[in-house]
């Protein structure tokens, strides 16, 4: 059956975010690193089509490919095991403790950032000729992406923290829809169209992603932005972290555990007779 009923798929990412929570460290390291690596690439190539075409939608409806890649091979994205991890904690899960979570947050953090990381010093290598040249076209786009999104928040202040903020919480919670999406089909095609739509909103958009910037700002850095590696992680990469927890946790893991992993009882029919014999006759 190609289709998993929604009490069936709650299930399965309580049952997900437990083996997160015990996966070996090695495991966790090299699926965190391929995962930020494969959305890096990802953001590049979203970036060189929007530059090659002038038409952003363009590029917002490719990025997904990445995105699907990633899933398919089985790794790991912080945004996403932010909204897993502390399923099975919540459902008292054997052996599962904050302690567990939060060893398994740091350590996809660090192999997402060595992931994008390489691919950003990779792709400025491309974009400027082994550094022999001025970036091209695609390496400029990306460095005004990174002044933009840095400076822009520093210079509104706190109402440019608030911004970033809140672009990251509706980031993670288009970004674990997709998670969840993709557990709601038994098939290759069902899960690529199910994460396809909440990725390519979120990317078009313009909603902030932690491991998207952890290609993009160091990137900019790297091919001459006029930003600092403080600007990058005062004015975006700690407040969009902290935003896409709210973000995963609060409105996609916390609401599917509340109604489908832990449904209310039915209400009574008899109940429900005796409200309705309480509404005065009209």
């Amino acid at each position: 059956m190609a289709y998993v009923q929604p009490k069936e798929f709650a299930a399965k990412m309580v049952d997900a975010g437990e083996s997160k929570i015990f996966m070996a460290t090695k495991d966790t390291l090299i699926r965190a690193y391929m995962a930020g690596a494969i959305l890096a690439l990802a953001a590049a190539f979203a970036v060189t089509v929007t530059v090659n075409t002038g038409n952003p939608l363009i590029g917002a409806l490719l990025f997904p490919v990445g995105f699907c890649i990633l899933y398919l091979l089985g790794f790991d994205l912080l945004t996403g095991v932010f909204t897993l991890a502390p399923l099975a904690l919540l459902a008292k899960r054997p052996g599962c403790t904050w302690g567990g979570v939060l060893r398994n947050w740091g350590l996809v953090f660090v192999g997402n950032f060595a992931g994008a990381l390489t691919v950003a010093v990779f792709m400025a290598i491309i974009f400027t000729m082994g550094f022999s040249q001025e970036p091209d076209a695609i390496g400029q786009k990306i460095g005004q992406i990174g002044e933009a999104r840095t400076l822009g928040y520093a210079a509104a202040g706190g109402a440019g923290l608030l911004t970033v903020f809140i672009r990251a919480v509706m980031c993670n919670w288009m970004v674990s829809t997709g998670v969840v999406a993709a557990m709601m089909s038994t098939s290759v095609s069902g899960k690529i169209m199910a994460m396809w739509m909440p990725i390519l909103i979120f990317f078009y958009l313009g909603f902030e992603h932690s491991i998207v910037n952890m290609f993009l700002f160091p990137s900019g850095i790297i091919l001459g932005g006029e930003f600092t590696w403080a600007d990058y992680f005062i004015y975006n990469e700690i407040p969009v972290v902290v935003g896409n927890l709210v973000g995963g946790l609060t409105f996609v893991g916390g609401m599917i555990y509340a109604t489908h992993f832990r449904e209310s009882p039915k209400r009574n029919a008899v109940a429900r007779n005796d409200d309705i014999e309480k509404i005065p006759a009209e």
